[in-house]
């Protein structure tokens, strides 16, 4: 719970933040709003801003990391070691990391999450976009959070060059596979990991 009234959902038109690309290299970022009836989502009355993370947002960062990880079972004895949270936030802070954090932010509040980064591909020759993390707060989920954060991770990944953007999760997520099935094609891939 991030404390944050969240009102009920209206049509309205999303805002987010895009990045400045130049030869390849980020130079910063650049308010961008989709006009036309193809880019309307599904928002609340007051306009959530979806933008890149800053450092002031930890406070606000830090109830949702610790939601999703949550979610997907990383709490007691099996949470993630601090080291990680620690390092995972400041990750997303120098310009020549590759991984990136955008939050959804409404009335001044965090109600939303999405790190993603950009790697190399033997199938492409642009660089791929990984949506690592995607998650929203209980309060404000079935009211087009989750969408607005993958729509603005698409616009991200577009401006930065890359040609495809993939995520996975797990097959009991069903109202995550909801909102994914309108999104995105899942092409029947199963994943398998091996820790070392």
């Amino acid at each position: 719970m991030t404390g944050c009234p969240i009102p009920d959902v209206a049509i309205g038109t999303a805002r987010w933040r895009l990045p400045l690309v130049s030869n390849g290299q980020l130079i910063g970022y650049d308010r961008f709003e989709p006009i036309g009836a193809a880019l309307t989502i599904h928002t609340m009355p007051q306009v959530i801003l979806v933008r890149p993370i800053e450092r002031a947002d930890y406070a606000d960062w830090r109830p949702l990391w610790d939601g999703y990880n949550r979610f997907y079972g990383r709490h007691g004895p099996s949470a993630l070691p601090e080291s990680i949270s620690e390092a995972t936030w400041e990750r997303f802070f120098p310009r020549e990391e590759p991984m990136h954090a955008l939050v959804a932010e409404h009335d001044s509040c965090l109600i939303g999450i999405a790190h993603y980064l950009f790697h190399r591909s033997t199938t492409r020759l642009t660089d791929v976009c990984y949506l690592q993390d995607l998650f929203t707060a209980e309060e404000a989920r079935g009211r087009g959070v989750g969408h607005q954060l993958i729509h603005a991770v698409y616009e991200a990944a577009s401006a930065a060059g890359s040609s495809r953007v993939y995520w996975q999760t797990k097959v009991t997520n069903a109202p995550g596979r909801a909102l994914y099935d309108k999104v995105a094609d899942h092409q029947g891939f199963i994943v398998y990991t091996h820790e070392l």
